[in-house]
């Protein structure tokens, strides 16, 4: 696994940055792709739905995770 990278975002016209590994980038961005959604727009989802004490980085993995285990099952 590659060391976290940041990556810029744009969420609801703020810019931010958030600190992937490239494999969980590349699934983000599938996933996105798979969902015909901008990436900023399913980071803004995660980033509204996500509790104050989790890092944006963090749920952005969580749900890399969830999605390929739903995808597994």
């Amino acid at each position: 696994m590659s060391r976290p990278k940041k990556h810029s975002l744009t969420l609801n016209g703020h810019r931010t940055s958030v600190s992937l590994e490239d494999e969980f980038w590349d699934a983000f961005r599938t996933i996105s792709a798979d969902q015909s959604r901008p990436i900023n727009d399913l980071a803004a989802e995660i980033d509204a739905a996500r509790a104050p004490d989790t890092g944006l980085a963090s749920e952005i993995r969580l749900y890399v995770l969830r999605d390929l285990t739903r995808r597994l099952s």
